[in-house]
């Protein structure tokens, strides 16, 4: 290794000065930066630019000289005075994020009895209604709740109709998502979805979701929000959509700035619990452990890799999830709800075999004394559907400087609104 190691003063650096710096190839910082292990900044001409300091940390961290350990689940002991109805809650991954940061919850709505199950498991203190969202009448909430939060399941729209506004959304759980903020009239609302929202039906779905919620009275903003920079050890996106109601003309959309590190699998997995998890048949396994670390189907024979793909083999793509081993110095991929799934693998880094359901725990920063309710299979598909409670402490942080009108510059950016996206 170079002893001239790091003694490059420069604080940004071009693909090939970092490479330089920190000793491996070009094409690993575009790898890296491709993966998110490492975050590039743009120049003026676009090009790629990569922080030091940054480079200092990702080097000590993959060769093993780091002692830090970034992993932790982020929780203030101050509570806000800001009360907060959260709908589509889920295992509670939004919720316990907004109630770390600070929040109060006066009400969580959730159809699913697992789900359910696992909220009331985990806080009896928490008004959970296991309800159909249709059948509950928010009315008595106005003017008594300062946060409306909603994970809603993006539907589908019809076009067919002229106005196509709040009343054409009927049918749809957006509809209410957007009923309970009509009725309680919230200060700020919050609702979060997948990235794929930006572009269904080439961007009208969520054109008519922002104009319904400026027809409600709310100036509107949204953006992408990065897990991996945000505390999670795990590439996982979310488009983060933000209301601010109109009559509040002093209040500005603050989102949380992205941090200059990650957190890595082996940080992530340090001292965690034992606990279930899926296991490999026989022949599958023998097939995985053949793939390495951080790799995936092309790192396998040519004959292996027709006989585990099959009809997948002659297809396009990339197909870069199957046959998918973990990387130890780098977060994970996004959750899905099993870690088996042929086109979606997840192995552990190390052991072959699939991640277990506090592996999956930890990688969403669930506090490991979060319990699951239900099977193994049904407590993998709650941690997998779920927002990372890191992020959503984030997120609620945001919230509250908003509320407050302070905020931390080293911790929150402040955007435009009518539809920003980073």
């Amino acid at each position: 290794m170079q002893t001239t190691l790091f003694k490059n003063t420069q604080q940004m650096l071009t693909v090939i000065e970092a490479a330089e710096v920190i000793g491996v190839s070009s094409d690993t910082i575009r790898r890296w930066d491709k993966r998110g292990v490492i975050k590039a900044h743009r120049s003026p001409l676009n090009h790629r630019l990569f922080n030091i300091e940054e480079l200092k940390k990702l080097h000590s961290k993959i060769f093993g000289t780091s002692t830090v350990n970034n992993y932790k689940i982020l929780k203030t002991r101050q509570k806000s005075k800001y009360k907060v109805i959260d709908l589509f809650a889920g295992a509670g991954g939004t919720a316990l994020g907004l109630d770390h940061a600070g929040l109060n919850h006066v009400l969580l709505n959730e159809i699913d009895k697992n789900s359910v199950a696992t909220l009331r498991l985990n806080r009896k203190d928490w008004n959970i209604v296991h309800e159909d969202i249709a059948k509950i009448d928010f009315k008595k909430y106005k003017g008594k709740v300062d946060v409306v939060e909603g994970g809603f399941p993006c539907q589908a729209f019809s076009y067919a109709g002229n106005k196509k506004g709040f009343e054409d959304a009927r049918g749809t759980l957006f509809f209410e998502f957007a009923r309970c903020i009509k009725e309680v009239q919230p200060k700020i609302i919050m609702g979060e979805n997948v990235k794929g929202l930006l572009r269904h039906e080439n961007g009208k779905t969520l054109e008519i979701m922002v104009n319904i919620l400026k027809e409600l009275g709310y100036r509107v903003a949204y953006k992408i929000a990065r897990s991996q920079y945000h505390d999670v050890p795990q590439k996982r996106e979310r488009l983060i959509i933000i209301g601010i109601r109109s009559d509040l003309k002093n209040i500005p959309f603050f989102f949380p700035k992205e941090k200059d590190y990650t957190v890595s699998l082996r940080e992530a997995f340090k001292d965690c619990p034992k606990s279930e998890g899926q296991k490999y048949p026989k022949r599958k396994k023998e097939i995985m452990e053949k793939v390495p670390p951080g790799g995936c189907w092309r790192d396998l024979s040519e004959d292996l890799q027709k006989e585990y793909m099959k009809a997948s083999y002659f297809m396009g793509g990339g197909k870069t999830g199957m046959a998918r081993r973990l990387s130890w110095d780098e977060p994970s991929l996004t959750l899905t709800c099993a870690p088996a799934q042929k086109q979606t693998e997840r192995c552990h880094p190390e052991e072959t075999r699939p991640l277990t359901v506090q592996e999956y725990a930890r990688i969403q920063t669930f506090p490991d004394d979060w319990k699951f309710a239900g099977s193994t299979s049904v407590q993998y598909k709650q941690i997998g559907n779920a927002v990372p409670p890191n992020l959503g402490y984030h997120l609620g942080k945001c919230i509250i400087a908003m509320l407050d009108k302070n905020f931390d510059e080293e911790a929150m950016i402040e955007f435009r609104d009518e539809g920003f996206v980073g």
